[in-house]
This record gives structure tokens, C-alpha cells and sequence, in this order.
């Protein structure tokens, strides 16, 4: 079964990328410093945030300064996400290894998310056709739903 998904980069108090997955009704979300790669040799951190309602998917915008996330956002990718065919992927979560494929304009392929301890998760890109060493979130900065970048949004 296909899923939403949503990555938005997201400048607060730091930078991060909000990768997100639809399960069971919510956007279930990790915050990603780094951002997510398509290099299957680079380990991504990962910390799971609150899990965020589905209409926040497209949100793009300015957060208010004071405010929770206050800063600017903007839908860096989106698409859809289907779980390992094996896995009932909420159970897969809850036993901390989930892997699914990525449907979206700038993430492809096999992905893995791994608990560490607590909050923190590894987000890993599998080797597969997708995989492309040296991938680097940062060389793609501009919002797949308006093409602007995030000081275009700032500005407005």
C-alpha cells in the first residue's frame, strides 16, 4: 500500500530537514540535521520529533519567531512510501528497523531506519539503482511544490 511522504527543509533555530511518513492517519517525523542522502555509505542521524497532523504535508511558509519550529519551511521533496512488503510497518517502527521504498521527485529507492537509543534513528540509503555516492541534500535546495528556496519564502 502507497503512503505520503514529505521532506521539508526547515531553518530554525538550526537547520534540519522533516522527513516524514504517513502512518496510521499522522505524519510520523524525524528531524535530519544533515538531511537525507542517496549515498548508500553515508549514515544520516535522525531524531524522532512529534508526529505531525497529514495536513501539514504541503505547509510552506514562515513559522513566527516565539513560536514552536518558529523560521522558515519549504516542501524540499515529497511522493510516496511503501513499506518492506514483510513488514506491518508500524510494528517494524515500534521494533526499531523499518525499511520501505521512496517514490519522490528527488528521493528514490530503498531506505532504512534504524533506533540507536531513546530518540535517535540512522536513516541509511540501501545500494540499489538509486544510490548515488556523494549526494548531498544541500546541492538541491529549491521547494518541489513552487521552486522557490528558502529565503525566497523568507522574503515574502
Amino acid at each position: 500500500m502507497e503512503r505520503g511522504f514529505v521532506v521539508q527543509r526547515h531553518r530554525a533555530s538550526r537547520l534540519h530537514y522533516d522527513f516524514r511518513l504517513e502512518l496510521d492517519g499522522v505524519l510520523v517525523s524525524w528531524a535530519v540535521p544533515k538531511g537525507p542522502t542517496l549515498d548508500p555509505a553515508v549514515r544520516r542521524g535522525a531524531y524522532r520529533v512529534e508526529d505531525h497532523a497529514l495536513s501539514h504535508a504541503d505547509f510552506e511558509g514562515v513559522i513566527g519567531a516565539g513560536k514552536y519550529g518558529g523560521g522558515d519551511v519549504i516542501v524540499w521533496d515529497n511522493g510516496t512510501w511503501v513499506p518492506d512488503e514483510a513488514a506491518d510497518p508500524a510494528a517494524a517502527l515500534a521494533a526499531g528497523e523499518l525499511h520501505f521504498d521512496l517514490y519522490g521527485v528527488k528521493l528514490h529507492g530503498r531506505f532504512v531506519l534504524i533506533h540507536t537509543r531513546g530518540k535517535d534513528w540512522l536513516l541509511l540509503h540501501k545500494r540499489d539503482e538509486f544510490a548515488v555516492e556523494g549526494w548531498d541534500a544541500e546541492d538541491h535546495p529549491r521547494s518541489v511544490l513552487t521552486g522557490r528556496t528558502n529565503d525566497e519564502v523568507k522574503a515574502t
